[in-house]
């Protein structure tokens, strides 16, 4: 049920709300958000001040508040135990499946300097990035790379029924899209040059959330962070014209993700 006393959006946007996600996203209107960045406390693999998320609560607010064509990226990994893989990830996207959220893509984040060895198994280097969307998306603005080849060459072509191989003249461009599996260092000036920030223990990188804000939203867009943890998307968001919400129940990281949001905008002047 909708506060009707609420002034939205001036009373969320652009701010750090401190909260169960799961209740402050009950002041958002339904549709609203274009896109959703945000990782989750999964398997308890790091004590997020001691809070523990209700994961099918949270999806139903998500599909809720994202508008219609809008994204959701979920970065999540897995627990190893005893040997054996949680698999939670998987189970969480089969749920936002199951309440009508498309599986637009499955991504990779690949760790360029990962600490994490294995004895008997090799180094597990990567986290999913799921890409939900509510319909089809309605904004995808493609991160190009450079092709190693370009200019006009001859390309074998289709074989006819005579079996005769044949090369027709072609355009090869300079630049290409991306491929779904994204690369990025970690640690310190990888993941950001924010000393502060890393009072959070988990942290994914600045440049991760830009390239999602670049791909998946358009400037003035509506993004939004229910665990922004050290408001990593928040500031990438305000960075790149975005507007932004972000939510965290744990006042010491809503205080670390106003700061580096300030911060940003203070350095962003001084450029």
């Amino acid at each position: 049920m909708k506060n009707k006393n609420l002034r939205y959006p001036e009373s969320l946007v652009n701010k750090i709300m401190c909260g169960d996600c799961t209740e402050v996203m009950k002041l958002i209107p339904d549709n609203e958000i274009d896109l959703v960045v945000t990782s989750p406390p999964y398997d308890s693999l790091r004590n997020y001040n001691g809070y523990v998320f209700d994961c099918e609560k949270i999806a139903q607010e998500l599909f809720r508040v994202i508008a219609k064509g809008g994204i959701l990226v979920w970065v999540v990994g897995d627990k190893i135990k005893n040997g054996n893989r949680t698999l939670t990830s998987f189970k969480q996207a089969l749920y936002f499946q199951g309440i009508g959220f498309n599986v637009h893509d499955v991504m990779i984040y690949r760790k360029k300097n990962t600490p994490f060895m294995r004895s008997n198994a090799y180094t597990n280097c990567y986290e999913y990035m799921f890409v939900f969307s509510k319909g089809s998306p309605k904004t995808f603005n493609p991160l190009m790379v450079p092709t190693k080849r370009h200019g006009v060459e001859k390309l074998v072509s289709n074989r006819k029924p005579d079996g005769v191989i044949r090369k027709v003249e072609a355009v090869l461009k300079k630049m290409k899209t991306k491929t779904n599996i994204w690369e990025y260092a970690v640690g310190l000036g990888g993941t950001t040059r924010d000393r502060f920030a890393f009072k959070h223990s988990g942290m994914f990188p600045e440049k991760l959330a830009e390239d999602h804000i670049l791909s998946w939203s358009n400037e003035g867009d509506l993004v939004l962070d229910p665990m922004c943890g050290a408001g990593t998307t928040c500031k990438m968001a305000k960075l790149n014209n975005r507007k932004y919400i972000g939510i965290d129940i744990s006042e010491e990281y809503c205080i670390i993700s106003e700061k580096r949001v300030k911060t940003a905008i203070l350095q962003e002047k001084l450029i």
